[in-house]
């Protein structure tokens, strides 16, 4: 059974590996526990993870999926929507959009935009099914810090 929660401190380590085999990881920087630490410090609600209760052969909850959904007080953004290759195409990845879509809406965001990766060609037709499509007047303009 697969259900739906927030990440909790413990999980940083886990969430990075479970990123490391599902999401595509191409042209970002490296991701550290650090990071994730300070990413459910700040908002201990913005990474929700997908669990398979029944997956684990230790017995362990199993992380099958994450979103990263990223609220300003302005804007709503979703980032790091992944899910094991296991677990695709049982509507996971279409569960956690739908919960970021909800958590957004009580915040009173009215548009959402996703980090999708042109070459990640594998990701597009789940976005795409909810909903999101490119906007080719845009370009992402980044510096590292």
């Amino acid at each position: 059974m697969i259900t739906y929660r927030p990440a909790i401190p413990a999980e940083a380590v886990p969430v990075l590996a479970f990123w490391a085999t599902a999401a595509e990881d191409a042209d970002r920087p490296s991701d550290s526990p650090d990071a994730v630490l300070r990413l459910i410090e700040r908002d201990p609600e913005a990474l929700i993870l997908a669990i398979d209760n029944e997956t684990a052969e230790d017995g362990s909850e199993l992380i099958v999926g994450s979103i990263i959904v990223g609220w300003d007080g302005w804007r709503c953004h979703l980032y790091r929507l992944a899910v094991a290759p296991t677990h695709r195409r049982r509507g996971i990845g279409k569960a956690l959009i739908s919960l970021a879509e909800q958590r957004f809406a009580a915040y009173g965001g009215t548009r959402a935009d996703a980090m999708v990766l042109d070459a990640n060609t594998e990701a597009h037709p789940a976005w795409s099914a909810a909903g999101y499509q490119p906007q080719p007047n845009w370009s992402r303009w980044v510096k590292p810090l």
